[in-house]
């Protein structure tokens, strides 16, 4: 592989990792704000993906990833909540758990359940590395167990 393939590979898999880490943020706003998925998206193109917003620059993010995680989340939820809800402890409700850490889980077994040309250990790293982003303690181990027990469920034991 040439180093220009190298670098364009590298480019998209960055990408790709900014829209799951945008479209997690946007899950959040929605869950919090009562935001319309269309407003969203809408918003996080205009002015969030790749751009600078208060001081901020946003990293450059594939858009069309972004918003089939978004429109998949928001379209498939009542699928992908049950799924969630029965990866978690016995004496855990989805609704017990953080709002972001929800987000990331949506999204992730969002990807786990739709996105079956993208390798389980890759979506489970993405969205283990975007919970450190947010949270230092416990939550990240949370979500790898979480998105490890609905892998395991819905694409059985594979791991590539």
């Amino acid at each position: 592989m040439t180093d220009e393939n190298t670098e364009r590979t590298v480019k998209a898999a960055n990408q790709r990792g900014a829209a799951r880490l945008a479209a997690v943020q946007a899950l959040y706003q929605m869950d919090i704000g009562g935001t319309g998925v269309l407003e969203i998206v809408a918003e996080y193109e205009a002015h969030r993906l790749g751009q600078e917003l208060d001081g901020e620059t946003y990293l450059k993010a594939d858009a069309g990833w972004f918003r089939s995680i978004v429109s998949g989340v928001v379209r498939d939820q009542l699928r992908l909540d049950p799924l969630i809800a029965s990866a978690l402890q016995d004496d855990w409700a989805l609704s017990r758990l953080d709002s972001t850490v929800r987000a990331i889980l949506r999204a992730g077994v969002f990807e786990l359940v739709d996105r079956k040309d993208v390798p389980v250990a890759v979506i489970v790293t993405e969205y283990v590395e975007i919970a450190r982003a947010f949270f230092d303690d416990d939550e990240p181990k949370l979500v790898n167990a979480v998105l490890d027990r609905i892998a395991k469920q819905v694409r059985g034991d594979q791991k590539k």
